[in-house]
């Protein structure tokens, strides 16, 4: 950090000149980039800005008027300060109309009462500066250092967090984009620091990448790669933040972006070539699908003329590191066996932390229940945990496969929920609840939450209102105004007042069935995320 004006002062180089501020002693704590020796009047052009300028006043002009544009000329290149050595052109005081356009331009002005050596005060001041720009270098070599080697060891988000509050000394707290806490390391602070969390955060708006935020002394960056913004980390620093405590969590934004990208498993080789075809046909990878029915061929599951079925197998709680890992590949390995076994054809390979899946490949004409119930006994035998399976829709060819995928996703994401403990689950058994559940972790569902009640949740945040919970009520009730003050236990003329409000505060119509219901799919979506986060 460059030093202060305030620090310059102090340097036993000018203390030897017994430096005096004349004017401008609120605005020390300028920062001082360089020092400048000047006796001439056109010298602005000269500068970059954050100069501190001495001169002994030869030059100066004695004219006020030249003297107020020497004067503004320096502070529009934004000079720190303009210290004047006594004795040469002025001998006790500095010229009245040099103060005056110092003050009016907030630049302060010193007197130099001893002949000074402006060589020796050059030189203490630059090394100075050049010490903190080296200092600077190193810390932000160390952090380069550090944040790379958790990126090469695959660090979970807790581990780089725990690294920047032990670095920076502050707690640190890393949310998603509906500024709910995905992980957090308050450095010995009390857990009272994420109350009412969602309501604090939303008050500090971020538009551009990292900002300090001054009415909580939050340094705030948001987190993402490719274009994809999926959270915000969050430094609570006390105090306004150095430029280390900056590159701090820049990199550590970075880090945790560039963690989220390269989440890989551990898994066989068969296993992970499995998983390459299954990923290639949902993600639409192959330019031309026939691609997948040779490459699935290659390695021994032949797709072509067969009824094709996605399974999704499902844990029932997920976790991290590598024993998840081993956990899901051990999962995957169990899925595979249990279709060797019965002789079924099937590509078989994890999809992310706790979700298998499962290929099948049928003979056609064959009823498909009888495999099903087959498959789950076997799978259960094998799999500990007794894993959800989940069942997509039957694809007459391989461009329907991605369909069954995603079908059986949806369903095996509601399933895990289910206190009944079924041999397998279909796509009957998913509602709108559901289907918001799977996508809770997408950022534009999260967007979307934002878009239609970010102004009602940030009102009820400001003013500790439920307005929110009063739409609640109101959508719930079918739009039906005196259900819905009843369920609130209000009156009907303060329920409808609170209407009037959530109307003016969202600037909708509250009497649009088309309104009514996008706002009532965000409120679902809103529970989603929060369900997520507390889960």
């Amino acid at each position: 950090m460059l030093p202060t004006l305030t620090d310059v002062l102090r340097l036993p180089a000018l203390q030897r000149a017994r430096p005096k501020v004349i004017v401008g002693s609120e605005h020390l704590d300028v920062t001082v980039r360089w020092v400048h020796i000047a006796e001439v009047t056109d010298l602005a052009h000269l500068l970059r800005g954050g100069e501190l300028v001495l001169t002994t006043g030869i030059a100066m002009p004695d004219e006020p008027e030249a003297l107020r544009r020497y004067v503004d000329d320096l502070a529009a290149v934004g000079v720190s300060g303009i210290a004047v050595e006594l004795g040469r052109k002025y001998q006790a005081d500095l010229p009245k109309a040099l103060l005056d356009a110092a003050r009016d331009a907030r630049i302060p002005v010193i007197s130099l009462d001893r002949e000074a050596r402006f060589v020796e005060i050059t030189e203490a001041v630059h090394v100075r500066v050049v010490n903190e720009q080296l200092e600077e270098l190193r810390e932000s070599e160390r952090l380069h250092e550090v944040f790379t080697q958790l990126s090469v060891d695959g660090a979970e988000p807790a581990q780089v967090l725990r690294e920047v509050a032990r670095l920076s000394g502050c707690p640190v707290v890393l949310e998603n984009l509906t500024h709910q806490v995905l992980a957090c390391d308050l450095n010995g602070e009390d857990p009272s620091i994420l109350t009412s969390w969602e309501n604090r955060s939303r008050a500090v708006r971020t538009g551009l990448r990292t900002v300090h935020d001054p009415g909580t002394n939050w340094l705030v960056t948001t987190v993402g790669a490719r274009g994809q913004d999926w959270g915000r980390l969050i430094l609570i620093c006390g105090a306004s933040p150095s430029p280390g405590q900056t590159m701090l969590v820049e990199r550590a934004a970075t880090t945790l972006a560039l963690g989220r990208l390269l989440e890989r498993h551990q898994e066989s080789l068969e296993r992970q070539t499995h998983r390459t075809i299954i990923a290639g046909i949902i993600d639409r990878s192959y330019s031309d699908p026939e691609e997948a029915l040779v490459r699935a061929r290659a390695v021994g599951v032949p797709l072509a003329g067969r009824q094709l079925i996605g399974l999704v197998l499902r844990l029932r709680t997920g976790g991290s590191g590598l024993a998840a890992q081993a956990k899901l590949a051990d999962t995957a390995e169990g899925a595979a066996r249990a279709c060797r076994e019965l002789r079924l054809p099937a590509l078989v390979g994890s999809l992310d932390d706790v979700r298998v899946g499962i290929l099948l490949a049928l003979p056609e004409k064959e009823g498909l229940d009888p495999f099903l119930h087959r498959v789950a006994d076997q799978v259960h035998e094998r799999v500990g945990g007794r894993p959800v399976l989940a069942v997509g829709s039957r694809a007459e060819d391989i461009r329907e496969v991605r369909r069954s995928f995603l079908e059986a996703r949806q369903v095996s994401d509601v399933a895990v929920r289910q206190p009944e403990r079924r041999p397998f689950y279909r796509l009957p058994d998913l509602h709108l609840r559901g289907l918001l559940h799977l996508f809770r972790d997408d950022e534009r569902l999260q967007t979307y939450v934002e878009r239609e009640l970010g102004p009602l949740l940030a009102y009820d945040a400001r003013h500790d209102s439920d307005l929110t919970e009063m739409l609640r009520c109101y959508l719930t009730a079918g739009r039906n105004k005196a259900l819905a003050a009843s369920s609130a236990h209000l009156s009907r003329p303060a329920f409808y007042e609170r209407l009037r409000r959530i109307s003016h505060v969202l600037d909708v119509d509250l009497e649009s069935v088309e309104t009514c219901l996008s706002l009532h799919v965000a409120l679902l979506s809103l529970d989603s995320v929060r369900d997520r986060v507390a889960g």
